[in-house]
């Protein structure tokens, strides 16, 4: 007789060999593909391939699998924050609800950990009064040096929600950046095919921004940007591409340019629509940016 289970709310949406993984037993993806083929997991009593999707009430029977045994998970040490630290985090949010929070995330510290970072943002929020019956979910990231506003779901539902919205470009995004030099202000979309590499392969993706002059001088520009594509380091390698690389920016530059410690590139505003409503919300730039961008333009 096969063991079964019924999909929970958590993992609607979830593709099968993702919710085995995590709620049946860690094995190989190509294990898995081979337990499906050998007809031993079946969803509402018909054999399926591991891309689909469940849905709640779903009805998945397993047949013997004791015979395999898990993979052995990496292990993963996790970032514990001090109470002052937990508490700190009061002052960055900006809107907390039983979906979703939102906070203005400080700079210097990464959304997750990682090989050259420990400290993160998502360790430190799992301790904090905000999730104290849930878990963070990240549905976007920010770079550990870029500030601003940054969205954590508390359940799967709404992080698979934010994820879609993402990638169907509903989730509107508003940047501010101090650069280096004078921006020509005739140039209002910036186009670019940014190179990337995987496994040494070359890949062309297409990267389309809007940029807007707030203010100038011949040392810097002071610009509001809004990125329609999600490219990795996308405003900072388009930046540099039109010859005005961000303050502070230690990866894209140009040999000439005045060295200063922290990145200038804050995400000031998000906006999006949940169930006929519309979420906006605004985070205010750090004292340093304030400070280089009252003495420098």
């Amino acid at each position: 007789m096969p063991k079964t289970f019924t999909v929970e709310d958590d993992f609607n949406d979830s593709r099968l060999d993702k919710w085995f993984k995590l709620k049946i037993i860690n094995l190989p993806h190509s294990l898995i593909e081979k337990i499906i083929r050998k007809n031993k997991i079946k969803v509402n009593k018909k054999k399926t391939k591991s891309s689909y999707r469940l849905q709640t009430g779903d009805l998945v029977e397993i047949y013997d699998i004791s015979k395999f045994k898990p993979t052995d998970k990496k292990k993963i040490i996790k970032y514990l924050p001090k109470k002052r630290e937990i508490s700190s985090y009061d002052d960055y949010i900006i809107e907390d609800n039983e979906n979703f929070i939102v906070i203005n995330k400080p700079i210097g510290i990464p959304v997750q950990s990682g090989t050259k970072s420990f400290k993160n943002i998502i360790d430190i929020l799992k301790n904090t009064k905000y999730f104290k019956n849930s878990k963070p979910f990240i549905v976007h990231r920010l770079d550990k040096e870029t500030s601003g506003v940054l969205i954590i779901a508390k359940n799967r539902k709404f992080a698979q929600l934010f994820t879609s919205l993402f990638r169907i470009r509903k989730i509107h995004k508003t940047y501010l950046a101090l650069v280096h030099g004078k921006v020509n202000k005739s140039i209002k979309v910036m186009k670019d095919d940014l190179i990337y590499y995987d496994n040494n392969k070359k890949i062309l993706q297409k990267a389309i921004s809007n940029l807007k002059v707030i203010k100038s001088n011949a040392g810097y520009s002071f610009l509001e940007l809004n990125p329609i594509t999600g490219r990795k380091h996308q405003l900072r390698k388009q930046l540099l591409n039109i010859g005005n690389p961000i303050v502070g920016d230690n990866k894209y530059f140009l040999n000439n340019r005045k060295k200063i410690k922290n990145l200038m590139l804050h995400a000031y505003k998000i906006k999006f629509m949940i169930n006929n409503v519309q979420y906006n919300f605004k985070a205010k730039y750090n004292d340093i940016f304030e400070d280089f961008l009252k003495k420098n333009i």
